[in-house]
């Protein structure tokens, strides 16, 4: 299936202190179809003032919302009002993370550690394999594996959490 990008303005919005802009129900449904699902977070890529950004279409409280950040928009919390050019498309690219082969040789030595990470919700998976993925040094590496693993076995706070 062919990808179709999809281009239309809009005003900048805000909720809380997040910038967004609502995207147009025809070219939202256009993108569901892309996607093949109209339910949990939805990949999407494109230009914001010809700058190109990779994000992520949501829904908050019922209604579905394209969030724009600083690095897509120059001060985009300042910018509330302005009217914006946007062209998206459906990000059929994936991605993944791949789990680091450290973190995978740590839960294939603990197999209890190995069964609680198995029955965590996708997006905690996904936030600890990013977590370790994103850690510079082989030294903080190590160390934080370490104290992954305590965690799954609820030993120990990790990534802001008390327990799985």
């Amino acid at each position: 299936m062919k990808t179709i990008g999809y281009s239309f303005q809009a005003e900048l919005k805000i909720i809380g202190v997040n910038p967004y802009v609502d995207i147009p129900p025809q070219i939202l449904d256009e993108i569901f179809v892309q996607a093949g699902k109209d339910k949990g977070p939805i990949p999407v890529c494109g230009k914001v003032n010809q700058q190109e950004f990779r994000q992520t279409l949501v829904k908050y409280a019922g209604e579905w919302r394209f969030y724009v950040n600083t690095i897509m928009l120059k001060n985009s919390p300042k910018r509330i009002g302005e009217v914006i050019h946007i062209e998206i498309t459906f990000d059929k690219e994936s991605r993944a993370i791949a789990i680091h082969p450290d973190l995978l040789k740590a839960l294939n030595s603990n197999s209890e550690a190995q069964q609680v990470f198995e029955k965590l919700s996708p997006s905690l998976q996904k936030e600890i394999i990013r977590y370790i993925a994103n850690l510079k040094s082989e030294e903080s590496r190590e160390r934080n594996i370490a104290r992954a693993i305590q965690f799954l076995l609820g030993n120990e706070r990790f990534i802001g959490r008390d327990k799985p």
